[in-house]
């Protein structure tokens, strides 16, 4: 019969600090499972005995590896949870307003009975103007840029860091990135008065279906939190050193901007455009490999088995219109990429199927990604002002000896 011990009696064994016993975890090199109170970690004694026999496991010259423990996200094969709920079943019964909830507080909420989330008229209107002074072409996601720090100059109470405050500036903040926003079919009301109802004309060029709302918001559930990938890191170092939640999501907005990161929809956008018909897919996916360039899109560094958020998303857009051309034209590079046996797709690739199907602007992918994303760098952020310490990565130094 296994006995199983818990983390710190692990650590003290091993001779190490919790934060690198659960980098052991997520190296593989221990397998923890749950304890009867279905949050705390225990661990296999006699595995752990085994690895302290043999010494810590080294780590492969040049690699570098920053743990932060969180009780937010747990990525877990091809399982998503946030504080325990399964991510993949909340996206079709939870709105995002209750998710981002989940996150900040630890509880779902009624969404309804809290009402419409709302910006301060002075925010909106700040917002509103400063991006309306940006050329007609400019992308939505840099639009946001501009917009988070100008709706951030009109909250006086910004640096009021407890819990209560922060949330309360997270909810008006969503709203103000999605209001602010100019509609890309001006005269075409919400549907709802949800962040996804009012997110969609400010992103589609026609009145969405039902069916297309539903899909938007389980795009931003399924975004909302993806453990410490880039953007939440430098969103958690911000509010490490108590940058206030403005400033915290500006910081991820810049992070998630990246080429490998939440801009990757903009390249499968590209991608799925350059494609008239479904004939078309083999010629587009070859060109690229034919260059030695990757396919915007396809594969994930945490899924080696598929995406399971793109999975859903996915779904949902064919159960919305089955009879897309668009949809089509995507189905068409799947099908081309799978021939070629290149990795399944992604939540980028199934963001810019969404976008093309709905017919949005371009980089509306990056803009559902950024406000989705808003609701977890601020329950990261949330976790760094409760714990008020810096986090301060140590470098190695490789560079030239002293000069004596």
């Amino acid at each position: 019969m296994t006995d199983w011990i818990g983390a710190a009696e692990a650590a003290e064994r091993l001779g190490i600090k919790p934060a690198s016993l659960y980098s052991y975890v997520s190296r593989g090199v221990l397998t923890p499972r749950r304890g009867p109170d279905g949050r705390a970690s225990l661990f296999d004694d006699a595995q752990v005995a085994a690895l302290a026999r043999r010494g810590r496991p080294r780590r492969p010259r040049g690699s570098a590896e920053l743990v932060i423990e969180s009780e937010l996200t747990e990525i877990s094969g091809d399982r998503l949870r946030f504080r325990g709920h399964d991510v993949i079943a909340m996206a079709t019964s939870r709105s995002f307003e209750e998710v981002a909830g989940l996150l900040w507080t630890g509880a779902l909420g009624d969404a309804a009975a809290e009402g419409p989330w709302r910006a301060t008229g002075e925010a909106i209107a700040a917002g509103t103007a400063a991006q309306a002074a940006l050329p007609a072409d400019t992308y939505p996601l840099e639009r946001l840029q501009v917009i988070v720090p100008a709706v951030a100059a009109t909250d006086r109470l910004r640096l009021h860091l407890d819990r209560p405050a922060v949330i309360a500036a997270a909810r008006s903040l969503i709203a103000a990135m999605v209001d602010c926003l100019p509609p890309a079919a001006p005269g075409v009301a919400p549907a709802e008065d949800s962040i996804a109802g009012r997110l969609a004309p400010k992103l589609g060029r026609r009145p969405p279906s039902a069916g297309l709302i539903a899909a938007l918001r389980a795009a931003l559930v399924l975004l909302a939190d993806h453990e410490l990938a880039a953007s939440t890191l430098a969103a958690r170092v911000a509010a490490s050193v108590r940058a206030d939640p403005y400033a915290v999501v500006a910081t991820g907005l810049g992070a998630m901007s990246g080429a490998l990161h939440g801009g990757a929809s903009l390249g499968a956008e590209v991608l799925l455009l350059s494609a008239a018909h479904p004939a078309d897919a083999p010629r587009v996916v070859g060109e690229l490999l034919r260059r030695g360039e990757r396919i915007p899109g396809l594969g994930h560094f945490v899924y080696q088995a598929g995406d399971p958020r793109a999975v859903l998303l996915l779904d949902l857009i064919r159960q919305a219109a089955p009879d897309s051309g668009r949809l089509a034209v995507a189905e068409a590079v799947l099908a081309e990429a799978s021939r070629r046996a290149l990795p399944a797709p992604n939540i980028e690739f199934a963001l810019a199927a969404l976008s093309a199907v709905a017919e949005m602007i371009p980089g509306a992918g990056e803009v559902v990604f950024a406000v989705a994303r808003t609701a977890g760098w601020l329950a990261h952020a949330l976790e760094e002002y409760a714990r008020a310490t810096p986090i301060r990565p140590r470098g190695v130094y490789t560079g030239r000896p002293a000069v004596t």
